[in-house]
């Protein structure tokens, strides 16, 4: 039998999130080409839904529609009761509540706000978007985040990290119900990649701490232009004029890290910058940053996002002949 897909638009919806499951599970079919998914959109009310993205959206179907799904998809929103409030506003928990209990459910990037402040994720692991991890920790403690993923499956309720990572959970669930064959077709109408390594971490952006003339900022500046020399603690301390023991309590009290884990940071970071915006071979970017040889590349990179250089590259640095 077809399974049935309920996607719940709540007021100011992500309009990316929101278009996701329509598109994708409608894309799985069989092989004689019948659709696998039945997929509808539907509101909390009869009322037309306002997107965060500059328009209103008339939906075919109101909450009467999550009676009868084998799966409920909440997209991202800027609802500001689960997003800043940790609160379920009456119409949403009224439409949450005509969910089956035996009905899986799901969320993509912020969705999971709603899911947190209707207390299904409590207790469990769970991921939403990488910029607002602070904000839903800070509402939703019970919930056990892991901020690096590109989705969670935890049985009868899965996450997805933001936006494009809805893709990636969407496609995981038709795999995890029809096949990778299946999967692997609709990725290909989609014209996305089937699977993708690595998690979310790749897509954060980590800036650095503000600097100044104080504390060890200049060593820092200093230690930015030169992270392809091997950069010894006591050289750093040395710069600083302080002794190594003072130079690493001040430098964890203004970054966090140690001198050697921010070091590496650095180096990955510029790692992954040569990686993005040159075509330098991966041993020649390795010594660039300061992390010796490519396998060495590999194995911080690895460790620190979950990718090698070159799928990294081939991510980020698409060659001409893609177009």
């Amino acid at each position: 039998m077809t399974h049935r897909v309920a996607v719940l638009a709540i007021d100011e919806a992500v309009g990316y999130d929101l278009t996701i499951p329509p598109q994708v599970m409608r894309a799985a079919v069989d092989g004689e080409g019948v659709p696998l998914y039945e997929v509808v959109v539907c509101g909390v009310d009869a009322k037309p839904v306002r997107m965060t993205t500059g328009f209103t959206a008339l939906l075919d179907h109101g909450p009467e529609a999550l009676e009868t799904a084998d799966t409920v998809i909440v997209p991202g929103t800027r609802s500001p009761g689960p997003r800043h409030l940790g609160t379920l506003p009456g119409d949403i928990g009224e439409a949450l509540a005509r969910v089956r209990p035996d009905a899986r459910v799901m969320s993509i990037c912020t969705g999971a706000f709603v899911l947190g402040a209707a207390g299904v994720l409590d207790g469990r692991p769970a991921t939403t978007h990488w910029k607002f991890v602070d904000e839903f920790r800070a509402l939703y403690p019970s919930v056990r985040l892991d901020p690096d993923v590109l989705f969670v499956d935890d049985g009868d309720v899965l996450t997805s990290a933001g936006l494009g990572a809805g893709v990636d959970l969407c496609l995981h669930v038709i795999r995890t119900d029809f096949g990778s064959e299946v999967a692997n077709r609709a990725a290909r109408y989609c014209v996305v990649p089937p699977w993708r390594e690595g998690g979310q971490s790749q897509f954060i952006d980590r800036p650095l701490p503000e600097g100044g003339s104080d504390g060890v900022a200049p060593t820092r500046a200093w230690a930015l232009a030169r992270l392809h020399e091997p950069l010894e603690l006591s050289a750093l301390a040395e710069h600083a004029a302080m002794s190594v023991r003072t130079f690493s309590r001040h430098f964890r009290a203004e970054t966090g890290l140690s001198p050697g884990a921010w070091l590496i940071q650095q180096r990955i970071r510029l790692a992954r910058r040569l990686l993005e915006t040159t075509d330098l071979p991966v041993d020649q970017v390795a010594e660039r940053a300061g992390v010796g040889s490519a396998a060495s590349l590999r194995q911080h990179l690895r460790a620190a996002i979950g990718v090698s250089p070159l799928a990294y590259r081939k991510m980020f640095r698409p060659s001409s002949s893609q177009g």
